[in-house]
């Protein structure tokens, strides 16, 4: 079991499954491309549902969409659609699985252009912070950050990428820092965060 004696935001303590994503993934960055574009993905299927229905779907989910490699989800029929509708392992959504495979033909366009996910989503990210900053751990719905990379994506045609899904994305690729105060993995996400160089500057405002 999972030890609960280390304070954890609060959010997470209710379950082994949310401690290990909180402990090993919430708020870490993350520059790869396919690892950003699996979690745009998933956050658009959690749409309207708790984040622990997908967690416990994820590897279901990364079966059926090919570890989410654009260059096979593009390729998907309508057959394959109508098989995954039916599948319970998985968020069965046809508009949310339309959409995910629409977004690997943005991911894809975006690549010809000559831009990577990583460099347009950075661009939206809150600068380094003191980890010694007060922070409640307070949950918000959107800020004028995940706003604004909702319309980036949206006038690249991407869908299910709302200012509260870009914002829940936001928080969990390590765009900001939510952990409180208090989480013993706030400091070090801080260190991890301040090595990260997409961009060079950024469009992020201040820090809450």
């Amino acid at each position: 079991m999972k030890s609960t004696e280390v304070d954890r935001c609060s959010w997470c303590v209710s379950s082994e499954i949310y401690m290990n994503y909180h402990d090993a993934e919430w708020g870490r960055p993350v520059v790869d491309d396919l690892q950003l574009f699996e979690k745009v993905c998933l956050e658009g299927f959690q749409s309207g549902l708790s984040w622990i229905t997908i967690l416990r779907k994820r590897e279901k989910f990364r079966e059926l969409f090919c570890n989410f490699n654009p260059v096979e989800v593009v390729q998907f029929s309508a057959r394959e659609v109508d098989a995954l509708v039916l599948d319970p392992g998985i968020i069965r959504h046809r508009g949310k699985i339309e959409a995910t495979i629409h977004n690997a033909q943005r991911y894809l366009a975006m690549k010809a252009a000559g831009e990577t996910l990583c460099e347009v989503v950075w661009q939206y990210a809150e600068p380094p912070i003191d980890p010694e900053t007060p922070h409640t751990g307070e949950i918000l719905a959107h800020t004028p950050q995940s706003v604004a990379l909702s319309k980036e994506l949206k006038k690249r045609g991407w869908k299910f990428v709302g200012p509260t899904t870009m914002y829940a994305f936001m928080q969990s690729m390590g765009l900001v820092n939510d952990h409180a105060t208090t989480c013993y993995v706030r400091a070090e996400c801080e260190r991890q965060r301040a090595t990260v160089h997409f961009p060079p500057t950024t469009r992020g405002g201040a820090v809450r």
